[in-house]
């Protein structure tokens, strides 16, 4: 597969890591479920700023892996929030790989969009605060 290289998005960055050894597969590719784990955790920031507090993963809306993740990648994860209910935050992760340090591209590897829910100290649903998206400045 011809790769073309693409540039980062000029937003704020809101995860960067770089998957080790203990991330591959069988087939020697990081394993889904490690960038989702990692897509999760990229998306509940905005939404822990936004709801000003805790929140819980109640739906993954959407998941597509575009091209596999190598070890060594250094992968960048882009959250923003799409959608804001009464207690619910919709985000939008965009995952980009920078890779081949010899001659060094960007690829967009996934695009996901998760729902989170602001829950109190129990770990019951509550209202979000009035306010806008809520980015911490």
């Amino acid at each position: 597969m011809s790769e073309q290289s693409i540039q980062l998005p000029t937003r704020h960055c809101t995860l960067r890591v770089v998957p080790m050894p203990a991330d591959l597969n069988q087939n020697g590719d990081v394993f889904g479920g490690w960038v989702m784990a990692q897509v999760d955790v990229a998306g509940a920031i905005p939404a822990m700023r936004r709801a000003r507090g805790r929140v819980a993963t109640v739906s993954v809306n959407s998941f597509l892996f575009k091209q596999p993740v190598s070890v060594g990648d250094v992968v960048s994860f882009y959250a923003d929030i799409a959608r804001v209910g009464n207690t619910s935050i919709t985000v939008k992760v965009e995952v980009y790989a920078e890779r081949h340090y010899d001659a060094p591209i960007i690829v967009k590897v996934t695009e996901a969009e998760l729902t989170y829910v602001a829950i109190d100290e129990a770990g019951r649903k509550r209202a979000l605060p009035a306010g806008t998206h809520g980015e911490m400045p």
